[in-house]
């Protein structure tokens, strides 16, 4: 399978990183709260980045690395140009 890392905009302005197939289901099921948990009080307002090509685990490891980064770094790599 395709998976992809993405990162959310949030409406808090929060940025939430997550892997998925589809990319569009998994947005639908956090605007209608039968998502992750992060977006009780809050909504996602855009896919802001993604990453796509990755195996399962290489997600998944990609992803903690997003989530272990800073704000300001994680603004760097959106703005890289990857997505």
């Amino acid at each position: 399978m395709n998976w992809r890392v993405y990162i959310i905009l949030c409406s808090d302005n929060t940025l939430y990183t997550g892997i998925t197939t589809d990319i569009q289901r998994r947005f639908i099921q956090h605007a209608s709260g039968r998502g992750a948990r992060y977006f009780r009080g809050r909504q996602p307002v855009k896919v802001i980045f993604q990453e796509d090509g990755h195996s399962r685990s290489s997600a998944g490891r990609r992803e903690v690395e997003i989530k272990n980064l800073t704000r300001a770094a994680k603004l760097v790599l959106i703005s890289s140009g990857e997505n």
